[in-house]
C-alpha cells in the first residue's frame, strides 16, 4: 500500500515539486514548495480525521495534497488537469490501486477554483486545505512597492486556521488581515471564488463552512 513518505520520497515527484516553484517563482507566483505542498497534505489528512473518515480515505488527501500541484512544472494555466495526467503514471507505477489512482487524480484536477468541484471526500478535503493556506509567509516578492493584489493580501494575512468541529460539522477559516495593507474588500476580490468553492466542499462533507475575518463572521 502507497504511503505518503513513498511520495515524498519518489525522486521523479520531488523534482517535479522542485521544478514547478522553481518555474512559478520565474512568473513571480507565490511559494508553492514544500512548505505549501506539505501544509496543505497536513490540513487535508486533518479535516478528513476529524471528520472521522476512514484512515486511508484521510491518507489518500494527504498524497493529493502533496500532490496537488505538481501540473506547474508544465505549465500554470490549467495546472490541477496537467497535474492530474501526470500522476495517473506515476502511481500506477508505485504499485497504488486503480481505483485509488482514481480517487487521488480527480481530487487533483478538481481542486481549481476555475472548473474545480467537490467531486469526492479526498476532493473535498483537498479543496479546503489549499484554499486555506493564504499568509504571508508565501510572498517571495522583497520588494513591498512592487507588490501586486495577490502578494498584497498574502502579505497582509497575519494569522490563517482551518478549524474542523465533528461535533457542530463546521468548518471555519479564521483569518486576521492587516487593513493598512489590505482590506478586506480587495481580500474578497480575488478570493471570493475560492470561498465560494470551500463553502461547496463543507457541503459535500455534511458541513457548514464560516468564514471569520479580523473576529467578524463574514459567511
Amino acid at each position: 500500500m502507497i504511503k505518503l513518505d513513498d511520495i515524498k520520497n519518489n525522486p521523479v515527484i520531488d523534482s517535479f515539486v522542485r521544478k514547478g516553484d522553481e518555474y512559478l517563482s520565474v512568473l513571480g507566483y507565490t511559494e508553492h514548495s514544500y512548505r505549501h505542498t506539505n501544509h496543505v497534505s497536513t490540513i487535508a489528512y486533518n479535516i478528513l480525521k476529524e471528520l472521522e473518515y476512514p484512515e486511508r480515505t484521510a491518507e489518500l488527501a494527504s498524497i493529493a495534497g502533496y500532490l496537488h500541484d505538481i501540473g506547474n512544472v508544465l505549465n500554470r494555466t490549467e495546472h490541477g488537469l496537467s497535474g492530474a495526467c501526470l500522476c495517473v503514471d506515476i502511481l500506477i507505477n508505485m504499485g497504488m490501486r486503480p481505483d485509488e489512482v482514481a480517487t487521488v487524480i480527480s481530487a487533483i484536477a478538481n481542486h481549481e477554483e476555475e472548473y474545480g468541484h467537490p467531486i469526492n471526500d479526498v476532493a473535498a478535503a483537498l479543496i479546503m486545505a489549499d484554499k486555506s493556506d493564504v499568509h504571508r509567509s508565501r510572498v517571495r516578492n522583497p520588494d513591498f512597492e512592487t507588490f501586486d493584489i495577490h502578494d498584497r493580501v498574502n502579505y497582509a494575512v497575519e494569522y490563517a486556521f482551518l478549524r474542523v468541529s465533528q461535533k457542530t460539522r463546521t468548518i471555519t477559516m479564521d483569518i486576521t488581515i492587516d487593513n493598512s495593507i489590505c482590506s478586506i474588500m480587495e481580500y474578497f476580490e480575488i478570493f471570493l471564488s475560492r470561498m465560494m468553492l470551500c463553502r461547496r466542499a463543507a457541503t459535500f462533507l455534511k458541513c457548514n463552512f464560516e468564514l471569520i475575518t479580523n473576529g467578524t463572521k463574514l459567511l
